[in-house]
């Protein structure tokens, strides 16, 4: 193998694992987008759970 071979090789690769880590990034993002929504769902879903707990103690 010579220099340039070398060289080509450790470009490519350089360039598959960027592509690879820009694409975890992305992911990564709507995971946490994922997380957020369902956050906010358990955070409602309990807040009209402690709302009904409280109609049915009031009656």
């Amino acid at each position: 193998m010579n220099l340039q071979d070398f060289e080509a090789q450790y470009r490519e690769a350089i360039a598959e694992t960027l592509n690879e880590l820009q694409a975890t990034v992305l992911l990564l993002a709507e995971v946490q987008n994922k997380i957020s929504i369902i956050g906010n769902s358990v955070q409602n879903l309990s807040q009209r759970v402690e709302e009904f707990i409280a109609e049915q103690k009031a009656e």
